[in-house]
């Protein structure tokens, strides 16, 4: 089934899903939080599961900062100083996700990818983790994908809309033929600033804001997918 808007000829329907990674695609989250967890340690802020949830969909720096906010404040060190700081965060987690294997890939992606992939819409990676592409390239999963954004180069993280946008563009597509899928409040802030429906993976509080919420992953498929766009 096809939706049209009066006065208008485009016909939206879906052409393409656009994922972030952690905790859509795979659990790196955990990489992340041991990383994190030693460099607050370093600097004596405490720092536990509960308040790593702030975290969640952020750059590195602003992550950081958020550290900060529960120490001294973000204003104590330096540019160059926190620079360092995020520098050595990601040197500890790149030999953390040494780990991953396909077998860490969250369940039913595998099987989503695939149904999206046979039906010929473009799949896109939306994700703030610079080690991204490294990431997929484990879980085996990396020619699905075609285009995964260069979070380097995304000026503005999320909640603004720039690296779904960054997606969209990519494609050619008009963002209400596209649907996003996230795990994180603010990446459904940041797909519906991009125009494009959200899917939601996670908690109801959490998740408010979707138009589609889903406890897990396993409960994704191309179907549920295809009626939210239409």
């Amino acid at each position: 089934m096809s939706v049209y808007y009066k006065n208008t000829e485009r016909n939206i329907m879906l052409q393409a899903v656009i994922f972030d990674l952690d905790g859509v695609i795979t659990d790196s989250a955990r990489y992340h939080f041991e990383a994190w967890r030693d460099i607050a340690s370093k600097l004596q802020i405490s720092f536990d599961e509960t308040y790593n949830e702030k975290l969640k969909g952020v750059s590195r720096l602003e992550s950081l900062n958020l550290i900060l906010d529960n120490g001294p404040g973000r204003d104590y060190f330096s540019k160059d100083e926190k620079e360092a700081l995020c520098t050595e965060k990601n040197e500890i987690y790149k030999e953390l996700i040494k780990q991953i294997t396909p077998d860490d890939l969250l369940p039913g992606i595998g099987n989503l990818l695939t149904e999206c992939k046979k039906a010929g819409l473009k799949i896109g990676l939306a994700s703030v983790s610079k080690n991204a592409p490294f990431i997929v390239e484990r879980l085996q999963v990396a020619d699905y994908f075609d285009h995964i954004a260069d979070a380097a180069k995304i000026t503005r993280s999320k909640p603004f809309p720039d690296i779904f946008s960054d997606c969209v563009e990519s494609f050619g597509l008009l963002p209400e033929n596209c649907v996003g899928v996230e795990d994180a409040k603010v990446g459904i802030e940041a797909i519906h600033a991009a125009g494009m429906k959200a899917v939601g993976v996670g908690s109801p509080d959490q998740m408010a804001d979707a138009d589609l919420i889903l406890s897990g992953t396993s409960e994704l498929n191309l179907q549920k997918l295809r009626s939210l766009a239409d």
